[in-house]
């Protein structure tokens, strides 16, 4: 392990890209931990005893309890990104757009920033209007300052992520949100000691649950089913091409972490609704489809299994988005490929549609299972949320998939990776 983190720092390039990536999360850090001028935190506080509110903290890495610059966190832009990749299915521009390639994708990428800017502004006046007790100064000027900082916040997020994605290592929005969730571990750990409410048997159950949630989420990341592919002979001139054999790999879960992030997603949109209508029957629904609609950690059933059936439908969306049969059967076609005993063009797309919804309904299932678990273990042990199924989940994840990516680096380079 060490060498290989050494091979890292030797390889200019990606230590540049390592050192880059910290840089940013540096950054990121700093600006959830600067509150925004005028605020009373100590009635902030009080709200965030447990609640949607502790849920929506989660992915902003404290900074909405502090209600710091970027309180409104990464939200706004996955909320952007779910309604952009259901629009496509829905406006035939969009669709075509996302065929056209990478230019395609930069047009709805750049929609899908415009609608961030959007919804941050819609939910940095909700959150004034929801912590108005907590503003000193409610003059229309100071309130307006407000706005447009959290705003300016998130879109800040946006641009950082992008940042990292380009110019770093790994999946930017991901690495924000897995920085966001294991910066609160520690102050969860010291919290929960200062206060007692931690022992030997519940530590030694929780190191088992984390241990569990790790061996299945690499179980699931790692798996996968391999179909032959073979390549017809071409003759151009006096060389022969072709003629050889790969395989592709279909994985378990194609989509990654990313249904469980987008279930969780729609989950707190009404929260974000109630917002602006505090209270009334917006309210009642927010609560309803909390994890915890109440003091402590009791867990919803509401919400389990709305989050639930929300992770397989993401899964199975996602993973069509990833993986298009027809998109793969076409290239098969164009440069000579067939998989033995199946036809080239609509029958090749049939089958390998046929095997993906095989393959990823257990996926899915599992996937789900993983996140819900420790979700109803750790809600009756009475741990916070930190802990739960969903940040191991996306902290085993994005670590994972970011792992894999330096694992290429390496190997590009003729050097030993994470795996073997």
């Amino acid at each position: 392990m060490f060498q290989i983190i050494r091979n890292i720092f030797v390889i200019r390039e990606l230590r540049n890209k390592v050192l880059f990536t910290l840089a940013i999360l540096v950054i990121y850090r700093l600006g959830a931990a600067i509150p925004v001028p005028g605020i009373d935190l100590s009635i902030i506080k009080d709200l965030f005893q447990g609640g949607i509110l502790g849920f929506l903290d989660l992915f902003s890495g404290g900074a909405l309890a502090r209600f710091a610059v970027f309180s409104l966190g990464i939200m706004p832009y996955i909320t952007a990104t779910i309604i952009m990749q259901l629009l496509q299915m829905v406006i035939p521009r969009l669709e075509e757009w996302a065929k056209e390639g990478e230019t395609g994708r930069r047009k709805i990428q750049q929609i899908a920033r415009y609608m961030t800017v959007g919804l941050a502004l819609l939910q940095s006046t909700g959150m004034v209007f929801f912590f108005r007790e907590a503003i000193v100064d409610h003059t229309w000027p100071y309130i307006f300052l407000i706005i447009v900082t959290l705003t300016s916040g998130t879109t800040l997020i946006m641009w950082l992520g992008e940042l990292i994605t380009q110019f770093g290592i790994g999946n930017g929005i991901s690495l924000l949100i897995f920085t966001s969730i294991i910066s609160e571990m520690p102050g969860a750990i010291i919290q929960m000691v200062r206060l007692g409410e931690i022992n030997i048997f519940r530590i030694g159950l929780i190191g088992i649950i984390a241990l569990a949630v790790v061996v299945g989420v690499i179980m699931i990341q790692q798996g996968e089913r391999r179909i032959t592919v073979q390549y017809a002979k071409q003759i151009r001139g006096r060389r022969v091409y072709g003629g050889r054999g790969t395989y592709i790999p279909l994985k378990v879960n194609q989509a990654g972490v990313i249904p469980v992030i987008f279930a969780s997603s729609v989950l707190l949109f009404p929260a974000m609704i109630a917002q602006f209508f505090p209270g009334g029957l917006t309210q009642v629904i927010a609560d309803m489809l909390s994890p915890a609609p109440g003091p402590g950690n009791v867990i919803n059933p509401v919400y389990i299994g709305l989050y639930s059936v929300l992770i397989i439908i993401f899964t199975y969306f996602y993973s069509a988005v990833v993986f298009n049969p027809t998109d793969i059967a076409d290239n098969f076609k164009k440069y000579g490929g067939f998989i033995p005993g199946i036809r080239p063009g609509r029958p090749t797309a049939g089958f390998l549609g046929k095997i993906l919804n095989r393959i990823t309904l257990p996926g899915s299932i599992f996937l789900a299972s993983i996140a819900i678990l420790p979700e109803l273990f750790y809600g009756y042990m009475d741990v916070p949320f930190r802990f739960g199924g969903i940040s191991l989940l996306i902290v085993v994840g994005v670590a994972l998939e970011t792992m894999k990516q330096l694992e290429s680096q390496l190997l590009m380079r003729h050097y030993e990776g994470f795996f073997k």
